[in-house]
């Protein structure tokens, strides 16, 4: 880091002090660091544009193929789930689970499907696209959590009915689950002292939105974040570094004060 990164991280850290809630929103960026490649949280398999069949990756991963063509959907998620798996949670995600000890009140809301800050620590999850380990059958609601996919049948069928099972993610074309913008929407109205947003492109309107709101209400924003995004122009501090090494020395500095 320079010496104007490393202001703003002395300035994140002195914020902290004083606070007592945070709201880290977290994308693909900070599982980078776990090896996972970076594409709106489906683990960045496909920049290329098409799959095997020559169909974009938001055809083959949408609810519609799914029921049409499960092998087609399995197969990627498959590949997905075997990125996953090669990686582990970083200290990123182990420094977000440390602060929700620390700190009076602290959630995540989270773009990514790979479970890491669940396998870090962190109680307070938000994964409104969902979680990849966790599977169910639509047909008769026999559902399971599975390390990884390794001992499991593409496309799987469930052991109670014999039909298909899905992972509980939000394929393209879904709507998001109620119950999880419910406890998003009653984090919000409570409110933070300061917001994060990290490694995320913002692209969507529910993960900009939280930035937009709490700048308008003049609390604390800041982005951590290599590349420039939708929210790079509105936050207050803005940390152009990787996930870990960012959180990592915000966290230093925050011990290191009195």
């Amino acid at each position: 880091m320079d010496n104007s990164e490393l202001e703003r991280v002395a300035e994140v850290a002195r914020i902290l002090k004083k606070s007592k809630s945070i709201l880290f929103i977290t994308g693909a960026g900070i599982s980078a660091d776990s090896g996972l490649p970076t594409y709106r949280g489906v683990s960045g398999l496909y920049n290329r544009g098409e799959t095997e069949e020559g169909l974009p990756i938001e055809m083959v991963l949408a609810g519609q193929m799914l029921a049409s063509r499960p092998e087609i959907t399995w197969k990627y998620l498959a590949q997905i789930e075997n990125n996953c798996r090669q990686g582990r949670f970083n200290r990123g995600h182990e420094i977000i689970a440390r602060m929700e000890k620390e700190f009076e009140r602290v959630w995540v809301l989270t773009q990514n499907i790979d479970g890491f800050h669940h396998q870090a620590g962190s109680e307070n999850i938000i994964d409104i696209h969902g979680d990849l380990h966790k599977l169910f059958c639509k047909a008769c609601q026999w559902q399971e959590t599975v390390d990884d996919y390794s001992q499991l049948q593409i496309p799987p069928k469930c052991p109670a009915c014999g039909g298909v099972v899905r992972p509980d993610v939000v394929f393209f074309g879904e709507m998001l689950p109620t119950e999880k913008l419910e406890i998003l929407q009653a984090q919000l109205q409570k409110g933070f002292d300061i917001y994060f947003s990290i490694g995320t492109t913002s692209v969507f309107p529910y993960i900009q939105q939280p930035i937009i709101d709490a700048k308008y209400r003049k609390l604390t924003t800041v982005e951590i974040n290599p590349a420039k995004t939708q929210v790079s122009d509105i936050v207050d501090i803005r940390i152009p570094t990787g996930a870990a090494d960012a959180l990592d020395a915000i966290w230093s500095e925050y011990l290191k004060l009195p």
